[in-house]
């Protein structure tokens, strides 16, 4: 199978045309420097014809011109479909030169060696054909032997003429290709000069000269200072965007800190609480120690075993035989009652 795979791709290797390998490897050719690539005798072609594919060794040669002036994305995109709207296409270019431009549509940034080396090196084109004419002559389509003309189908006035493309459409020579919205030569060069105190201010800050620029002297002054002024205005943001990076760093350092404290405050509570709250652990321990030394100050009560009769516990009877030394009866009948009240105790206490 690796054989076989091998063979076939060695086979399609000789049967691509050289035209095709050149635009891959190498920038496209200059018509003036090359001749015709198509070996087969030019016949005239319909676009159903071309739609439905030709032999490898006659493609269908589409045309396609322009100024394409500071190259850009819509350029290339126009390019490509002029490409692609045949299986099998060669695509030549045409650009206008410097004289013809200035002329007829007006000043350009990129000269023409320029904007001829910018087409060279797009991926879509097969040949560059230098000096294209404004207009296109039966001659000169000819001469390349063109089959069709790829371009949009916006009516372009110019050279006294309201649509220079007319003939080409009523030959059945022209297929329109789509405009790519929002980009043009003319939208980019617009931002140039809506900002040129910018890129005037840049480029002077990359080393070109006011001469270069065409900048008078007081302007190169006033864009010299204007980028100070911007050189310290990066400094004081950028020492900004350090500061809030430094704060926030502190805000998040400190709400750890906030957080671990509250996480301990709240054990330090709880073991506090644990410890001497209404029913902690230090209330019952000096319970306990208060009721021992309680027991250890107060005396034993005495145990009550004989039976008093109506005594006064705290009192203790007198003997009988004692007798009062500090109050003395004071008269023979006082004496004589309370012998008879100690002979009363007596028999009671038989």
């Amino acid at each position: 199978m690796v054989g076989s795979k091998k063979h076939s791709t060695e086979e399609e290797t000789q049967e691509t045309p050289r035209f095709q390998q050149k635009t891959l490897t190498a920038p496209a050719p200059f018509a003036d420097e090359t001749s015709c690539q198509c070996q087969a005798p030019h016949e005239k072609l319909t676009i159903a014809q071309a739609r439905r594919g030709t032999p490898v060794d006659r493609p269908v040669r589409v045309y396609a011109d322009g100024i394409f002036d500071l190259f850009h994305a819509g350029h290339a995109r126009a390019l490509m479909q002029a490409k692609t709207l045949f299986p099998n296409s060669y695509l030549l270019v045409g650009v206008c030169s410097d004289d013809l431009t200035h002329k007829f549509k007006g000043f350009t940034v990129m000269n023409e060696t320029e904007r001829y080396e910018a087409l060279r090196h797009c991926r879509y084109v097969d040949e560059v054909i230098r000096d294209a004419p404004w207009t296109l002559t039966p001659e000169f389509l000819e001469k390349h032997k063109i089959d069709f003309v790829a371009h949009d189908d916006i009516p372009y006035s110019s050279a006294g003429s309201d649509d220079v493309y007319k003939h080409i459409k009523e030959a059945g020579m022209f297929v329109p290709t789509q405009r790519t919205e929002g980009i043009s030569t003319s939208d980019i060069i617009t931002r140039i000069v809506r900002d040129y105190d910018v890129y005037a201010r840049r480029n002077l800050q990359r080393g070109y000269t006011a001469k270069e620029l065409n900048v008078s002297f007081i302007n190169e002054k006033k864009y010299r200072f204007q980028n100070q002024v911007d050189k310290m205005k990066e400094k004081v943001k950028n020492v900004e965007e350090k500061s809030k990076e430094f704060v926030y760093k502190v805000e998040e350092k400190s709400h750890d800190l906030i957080q671990k404290w509250e996480e301990k405050s709240r054990e330090f509570i709880g073991n506090f609480l644990e410890l001497f709250g209404p029913d902690g652990a230090w209330k019952q321990m000096f319970q306990e120690r208060s009721g021992r030394m309680l027991q250890a100050f107060s005396p034993r009560q005495s145990p009550n075993s004989s039976p008093t009769r109506g005594r006064s516990p705290s009192r203790s009877p007198s003997p009988p035989w004692v007798i009062n030394k500090t109050s003395p009866p004071s008269s023979p009948k006082a004496a004589s009652a309370s012998l008879s009240s100690m002979s009363e105790g007596d028999e009671d206490e038989k």
